[in-house]
């Protein structure tokens, strides 16, 4: 497959790629829920996400190995148990991702048109 080209040039080629990484990682409501139990709690196991998600357990652990890929979500194994926590700087980075896109789209696109 060829590679593609970006007209902003290969750093910012490859913030997009990762951008959509995350953005697709986020793009399902059970992964999204993960999220948001982690942004609750400090740190979960995969026992905790088994007790609010009506899923199996090895469901619950490959959302969680996608979300972790993606660098959103870090793991630390802790004895027995595998401890999960949000990753705020990969976090961060995607609202600056969002924001930076949606500071280029045209003012009625984002409503402010509308407002003003």
């Amino acid at each position: 497959m060829p590679q593609r080209k970006f007209c902003c040039g290969a750093d910012s080629a490859a913030a997009q790629f990762g951008l959509a990484a995350q953005l697709k990682a986020l793009g399902h409501p059970v992964r999204l829920e993960i999220v948001r139990q982690l942004a609750a709690r400090s740190r979960c196991c995969t026992n905790d996400f088994c007790a609010c998600l009506p899923l199996a357990q090895s469901t619950i652990s490959q959302h969680l190995d996608l979300l972790c890929q993606a660098g959103i979500v870090l793991y630390a194994p802790d004895g027995n148990r595998s401890a999960y926590s949000l990753n705020c700087a990969a976090l961060g980075g995607l609202a600056q991702g969002i924001r930076a896109l949606v500071a280029v789209m045209p003012m009625e696109a984002t409503g402010e048109a509308a407002h003003g």
